[in-house]
């Protein structure tokens, strides 16, 4: 039976390219060498090529100058997400950091360049650690000009415009409430203006300029529980609809007066284009999920990063001229080249109210009985989706006859807004019902082995694993928190400083919801807890400090339930070193195998596996 390392992906991406000027080169981040550096690969094919890494920094985001011939790009230590800009030449040479002041949160603009390339835009808070400045940094004199947010707003800049004279930026409060600014750079005392205030809150997130700098490009919810495409122009200050369908339009793209935009149905992702408001024909793209896209400024083809279930993260071009795509890397794994991977069902069943949780059902070769595994993602806001899973784990689960089922339960993005906020303020509460209504919907399958049961996610995930083996009146055999919060009120209080604005809004106000907030935690169901379980945590960890794992850990010790907890000190919220991630995954496996089959061998036929 192939171990886990064989299903393991050539390389990993960050969801992150950026097309130079002329089209010829992607720029993107990928942990080829270990660590996630800056690399360029011709879109005609070819060996890729590393311009820039360090031994403890991953490769964040990443822009080209309007020459081509230097890219900028921003990166953290072991995911501390202290974040310095760097510049590099094209060869590699004349690394420089930019702004080398103390460590901060620095975030580069999507396009962060006038059309000199003088000028660079960004956001830090520097100045205030609760406060995202508006940065704009004259590269040949090292002088800036700061503009500062609203208060409970926290700026992120996202591009000057082709002319030069505007600055675009959002103003973040929370996923389902953000507005769109411009600040006038031609002038020589200039405030941010919310151009959206009068649509009223909702989601406004600006994107492209218009390449004649007559508007911006935005996504937004102001029509409907869905995110539509729309262009704000700046003559009359009005809002257009570019396309406004059933589903979330997730990223956007325009040049030459093209408009490539992909829309997340049911999780997967279809592509769109028009050009001056005419449909555009584009070729067949495999069925997967396009997490980060960068269209040509001739607009002749795009590049796309496309994940699946069947198929790990690849960078590929879309050919629109031609009428072709093509993969630019294989990373497909040796386990890959042998054995079919299992793809998802898409299911939905029901939950309280009348509603109905859409979820992935992953269902191993032969009749079973198959123990499963409860996988919940991150965030709360975000999704489920068709992808190959955390480097492979999921389908070497699936081949030792482990079946897995990933629900999108109140809080998910993907299914519109209202869905969205229900778990606002109520971690705990109505999206431990939808897990409770998941164990019962696996209870009305026959293959399925409900006496043999685990619960596993990360951050919010880990979270709402925890939550389940110690709320849920379930025969769990096994949990895995990745760092998973076990009590939401220090979570809460120790959240990053710009973050309070969001947890105030997502989570909850420590000050003001302390009762609730402890009433829903983990940590204080921790005597519910039997199951053997495997906790990770990164020592550097900003999001979810490790004094959350460690509390969940130390109850459950002196209990004497067996735990294991392993601690990687140079990871942040999440995995940036290659080995560490592969060391991890490996022992999960290990450690479902050991309590789901090796420890259960008696319970069930024997499993058929592929």
């Amino acid at each position: 039976m192939p171990g886990y390392l064989e299903f393991v992906p050539r390389q990993r991406f960050l969801p992150t390219i950026a097309l130079s000027p002329d089209g010829a080169l992607v720029a993107y981040s990928s942990h080829a060498s270990g660590r996630y550096d800056l690399w360029v690969i011709p879109v005609t094919g070819g060996e890729p090529r590393r311009l820039a890494g360090f031994d403890n920094r991953t490769v964040r985001q990443i822009a080209w100058t309007p020459s081509g011939d230097k890219l900028v790009f921003t990166a953290d230590e072991n995911g501390d997400e202290q974040f310095r800009l760097y510049l590099v030449a094209l060869d590699g040479s004349d690394l420089t950091e930019i702004d080398p002041g103390p460590d901060c949160q620095r975030v580069l603009a999507g396009s962060p360049f006038d059309p000199t390339g003088r000028l660079l835009a960004y956001t830090a808070n520097d100045r205030d650690p609760a406060a995202q400045d508006l940065i704009v940094r004259d590269l040949a004199t090292g002088d800036h000009r700061r503009f500062t947010p609203p208060e409970d707003t926290v700026f992120e800049a996202i591009g000057i415009s082709p002319d030069g004279r505007w600055l675009l930026s959002t103003g973040f409060r929370s996923n389902t409430d953000i507005a769109a600014y411009l600040t006038d750079l031609n002038a020589l005392v200039a405030d941010p203006i919310c151009v959206t205030a009068n649509l009223g809150e909702g989601v406004f997130d600006p994107g492209a300029w218009a390449a004649d700098s007559s508007g911006f490009h935005l996504l937004t919810d102001h029509w409907s529980e869905f995110t539509a495409a729309a262009f704000y122009e700046l003559a009359t200050g009005t809002l257009h609809p570019i396309s406004r369908p059933d589903w979330d339009v997730e990223a956007l793209d325009a040049a030459a007066g093209v408009r490539l935009w992909s829309v997340n149905e049911t999780g997967r992702s279809r592509l769109h284009a028009d050009r001056d408001g005419s449909p555009l024909p584009l070729p067949d793209i495999p069925p997967g999920v396009i997490t980060s896209l960068s269209l040509a400024r001739d607009a002749s083809h795009a590049v796309i990063l496309i994940d699946s279930a069947a198929r790990p993260a690849e960078l590929a071009v879309v050919d629109l001229v031609r009428q072709e795509f093509r993969y630019l890397t294989d990373t497909r794994p040796p386990a890959l080249r042998v054995i079919e991977p299992v793809a998802p069902e898409l299911i939905t069943y029901p939950a309280r109210d009348g509603r109905d949780v859409h979820a992935l059902l992953y269902r191993p070769d032969g009749p079973g009985p198959h123990p499963v595994l409860l996988s919940v993602h991150g965030g709360p806001e975000s999704q489920e989706r068709p992808i190959y899973a955390r480097s492979g784990l999921y389908q070497h689960l699936l081949h030792q006859g482990i079946a897995i089922l990933a629900p999108n339960i109140a809080g998910s993005t993907g299914y519109g807004t209202a869905h969205q906020k229900l778990i606002y303020r109520d971690w705990g509460g109505i999206d431990l019902d939808d897990l409770d209504h998941a164990i019962q919907y696996l209870h009305a399958l026959d293959w399925a082995d409900t006496a043999r049961l685990a619960a596993m996610g990360a951050s919010y995930g880990g979270f709402a694993a925890l939550s389940c083996l110690a709320r849920l009146p379930y025969s769990w055999a096994a949990g895995v928190s990745i760092c998973g919060p076990s009590n939401l009120l220090t979570l809460a209080k120790n959240s990053p400083p710009t973050w309070k604005p969001f947890v105030a809004t997502v989570l909850g106000d420590p000050d003001t919801r302390a009762e609730q907030l402890l009433e829903r935690s983990p940590v204080t169901y921790a005597d519910g807890i039997a199951a053997p379980l495997f906790v990770i945590q990164g020592a550097k960890d900003p999001r979810v400090p490790q004094n959350e794992s460690d509390q969940i850990v130390a109850r459950l010790r002196e209990r004497g339930v067996e735990v294991r907890y392993d601690i990687y000190p140079d990871e942040g919220h999440g995995f940036t070193n290659r080995a560490n991630e592969l060391a991890a995954y490996e022992a999960i496996s290990a450690f479902l195998h050991t309590h789901l089959i090796a420890a259960t061998a008696d319970h069930s036929e024997p499993l058929q596996v592929s």
